[in-house]
C-alpha cells in the first residue's frame, strides 16, 4: 500500500462528534427523557471513555468489547469512544435470554461488557467466566471521572471494525457482521442526500433497538452530521405518536409492527395526534411493508413522508421507494441509493432480464468487512466485491427493485417455486387478519405444502381464507393449512421468525 498522504485522516465517529462540538458546542446533542447532552459535552465524555478504557480497563487493539443495554445516551458514547480505543463493540440484544448473550459473548471474545441496570443479571447468569462487567450508572460515571491521559492513542484506520451487531437469526444461528468506521460514516452522507431530514437543525427519533442495524445507524448518522436525537427506550405507539406531533421531530424509523400498534389505537387518540408538521420523513425497513397499510399510512401521516427501504446490516443501504411512488409501484423497494449499484442474478452469475426473479447483488462503499470468524459464511455471501444475504428480486423495465423473498424461505411443492411474501401480501388485505405468515412444511407428496399462522381480528376459517384467495393468486399458493396464533414469533426490529414457526410446525 502506498503511503497515505499528510492531509489524511480517518473518518470516525468520536472525530465527527468532535467537530460538531467546535462548531456549536452547546447545542444539544441527545435527549432521553429529562436528561441532555450538549455537543461539547458529549465529545468530552467520549474522549474520557476513551482514555479510561485504555488506562483503566486495559484495553488492547483489535480485542472485542461487548454492550448489552436497551437504547440510552451511554450507549451512543460507547460506540463512540471504545472503538478509538481501538475495540470494536459488539452490540448484544438485551431482550434475548442469558444462555443466548453468553453464546454471543463468547463467540465474539469479550472480556469486558458495558451493561445496563436491567440487563446486569442475565449477564452475570450468562455462563461465560472472567468477565469484567461495567453498570451503567454509578460505576460507569466513575469510569469516565477516572480518567487518564494514556501515553499514546492507537492509530485507527477507517476500516476498522466499529461495532459488531448479531443477526437476529430468522434464519439461522446468528452471525456477527463486522461493520468499519467507513462504512457507517458515509451511511450519514447517503441518508443526508435522500431522506431531507439529516440536516444540522433536524431531530430524529431514536426509538428502534440500538443494538442492531439502522436503530443505531440512523441516530449515529444525524449525530455525525451535527443534528439531534431524542432517545426512548422501547417503542410505545401513543408516546411516539406524542413526540411525533408535539417533540419537533423531523424524522423516525419504524418497523412494520410499529404501524400496526399505531393504527390499533382507538379513533380518539389517533385524531389527537394526526398529521404532524414537522415531520419530514419515515424509515421504514427491517421487514416487509404490507402494501395493504399504505394508503393508511399516507393518509395519517401525510402522503410525502414514507420511503421505504431494502437494506441490510451486510449490505447497509441498497435501495429506497420514495414517496411519490409509493402506491404506483405495489410491493416494491425502489431504486438505488447515491454510491449503490445493484444487480439481480441468475444462479450461475449472469444478469436476469427486466421481471425475471433473481437472487439480488448489492455493491457500494457501505458493505460489511465480512462475518466474525465465520471465513466460509463471508465466502457465500461475498463474490468480487459484491455482497448478497440470500433475497430473490425482480427489476422492472424501469429499473425499480421488487424483493420477492428471502431465498431460504422460498418453498418447493411439487417442483413449483412458490414465494411466500406474495401470498402474505394478499393476505394482509382481509380485513379479519392482524398478522399472517406463511412457511413451508415437509409433504410426502409434494416435498413441501403451504401452511399459513395467522392472527385474527375477527373469527375465520381456512376455508374462508382460500375462498378469499381464489381468482388472486393461483390455486397451487393457497394455504390448505392454517393455524390460528394470538401472535407471531418476532425479533426486537419486528422481523417473523420463521425458524421458530417451522419448529412449531415440526
Amino acid at each position: 500500500m502506498s503511503e497515505l498522504p499528510p492531509t489524511f485522516r480517518a473518518m470516525t465517529l468520536a472525530d465527527a462528534l468532535r467537530a460538531a462540538a467546535r462548531r456549536e458546542p452547546g447545542k444539544i446533542a441527545m435527549i432521553e427523557g429529562t436528561r441532555q447532552r450538549s455537543f461539547a459535552e458529549l465529545s468530552r465524555r467520549v474522549d474520557a471513555l476513551r482514555d479510561a478504557a485504555l488506562t483503566k480497563l486495559g484495553v488492547r487493539q483489535g480485542e472485542n468489547v461487548a454492550l448489552v443495554a436497551r437504547n440510552c445516551m451511554e450507549f451512543i458514547e460507547v460506540v463512540a469512544a471504545l472503538p478509538v480505543a481501538g475495540a470494536a463493540v459488539a452490540t448484544i440484544n438485551p431482550r434475548l435470554a442469558p444462555r443466548e448473550i453468553g453464546a454471543t459473548i463468547a463467540d465474539c471474545g469479550a472480556r469486558i461488557v458495558f451493561v445496563d441496570s436491567g440487563s446486569c443479571e442475565a449477564v452475570q447468569s450468562c455462563g461465560v467466566d472472567g468477565l469484567r462487567l461495567i453498570e451503567i450508572g454509578l460505576e460507569y460515571e466513575a469510569l469516565i471521572e477516572s480518567a487518564e491521559t494514556p501515553p499514546a492513542l492507537p492509530s485507527i484506520a477507517e476500516w476498522d471494525a466499529w461495532t459488531i451487531p448479531y443477526t437476529s437469526g430468522t434464519t439461522g444461528r446468528p452471525k456477527g457482521v463486522v461493520l468499519s468506521h467507513r462504512a457507517r460514516m458515509i451511511l450519514g452522507t447517503i441518508c443526508a442526500s435522500e431522506f431531507g431530514c439529516f440536516g444540522a437543525d433536524d431531530r430524529f427519533l431514536a426509538m428502534t433497538p440500538m443494538n442492531h442495524g439502522g436503530g443505531l445507524g440512523f441516530p449515529v448518522s444525524i449525530l455525525s452530521l451535527g443534528g439531534s436525537i431524542e432517545i426512548l427506550d422501547k417503542f410505545d405507539p401513543e408516546v411516539t405518536l406524542e413526540r411525533l406531533k408535539f417533540g419537533g421531530i423531523t424524522g423516525l424509523f419504524m418497523v412494520p409492527t410499529h404501524f400496526q400498534m399505531i393504527f390499533a389505537l382507538t379513533p380518539e387518540i389517533l385524531a389527537k395526534y394526526a398529521r404532524p408538521e414537522t415531520l419530514k420523513a419515515i424509515l421504514a425497513n427491517a421487514a416487509p411493508l404490507p402494501q395493504a397499510l399504505k394508503p393508511q399510512i399516507l393518509d395519517y401521516f401525510g402522503d410525502r413522508v414514507l420511503h421505504e427501504l431494502y437494506a441490510a446490516t451486510e449490505t447497509g443501504l441498497v435501495c429506497n421507494l420514495r414517496p411519490q411512488h409509493q402506491l404506483a409501484k405495489a410491493s416494491c423497494v425502489g431504486t438505488t441509493f447515491a454510491h449503490v449499484e445493484a444487480e439481480v442474478r441468475r444462479a450461475d452469475g449472469s444478469i436476469c432480464d427486466a421481471d425475471e426473479v433473481g437472487e439480488l447483488w448489492a455493491r457500494s462503499p457501505v458493505l460489511f468487512n465480512g462475518y466474525w470468524n465465520r471465513p466460509e459464511e463471508t465466502a457465500k455471501a461475498v463474490k468480487d466485491g459484491w455482497v448478497s444475504v440470500g433475497d430473490m428480486a425482480r427489476r422492472d423495465d424501469e429499473g425499480f427493485l421488487y424483493i420477492v423473498d428471502r431465498l431460504k424461505d422460498m418453498i418447493i411443492s411439487g417442483g413449483v417455486n412458490i414465494y411466500p411474501r406474495q401470498i402474505e401480501e394478499v393476505l394482509f388485505t382481509h380485513p379479519a387478519i392482524a398478522d399472517v405468515a406463511v412457511i413451508g412444511v415437509p409433504d410426502p407428496i409434494w416435498g413441501e405444502r403451504l401452511k399459513a399462522y395467522v392472527v385474527l381480528r375477527e373469527p375465520l376459517g381456512a376455508e374462508g381464507i382460500a375462498a378469499f384467495c381464489a381468482g388472486k393468486i393461483a390455486s397451487f399458493k393457497i394455504p390448505r393449512e392454517v393455524e390460528i396464533v394470538e401472535t407471531l414469533p418476532r425479533n426486537a426490529n419486528g422481523k417473523v421468525l420463521k425458524t421458530a414457526l417451522r419448529e412449531m410446525a415440526a
